[in-house]
């Protein structure tokens, strides 16, 4: 019993969604996208998108990649600034 009070105190508090950690997690995804944009060498390589103007020339790997590192990064972001109690 001691175990789990011990672990149940361990465990961080998450921060609950409102319009700033969506904005952070959008600022996050277009950093990601700009970056993929300067360093992805074959950006449409791959099965196209519906509307190829609206991706940035992008095929659906680059889009999957950028986004999933933009992902990767809000999440880091947001558990940061909630730890630091910016958010």
């Amino acid at each position: 019993m001691t175990y789990l009070t011990l672990l149940a105190a361990t465990v961080p508090q998450t921060v609950s969604w409102s319009p700033k950690v969506a904005i952070v997690m959008i600022a996050c995804n277009i950093v990601a996208i700009a970056f993929g944009k300067f360093t992805i060498k074959n950006q449409s390589a791959g099965p196209a998108m519906p509307s190829p103007a609206l991706f940035g020339g992008f095929g659906l790997p680059a889009v999957l990649g950028t986004t999933s590192l933009g992902h990767l990064l809000g999440a880091g972001v947001i558990l940061g600034l909630a730890n630091a109690g910016a958010l």
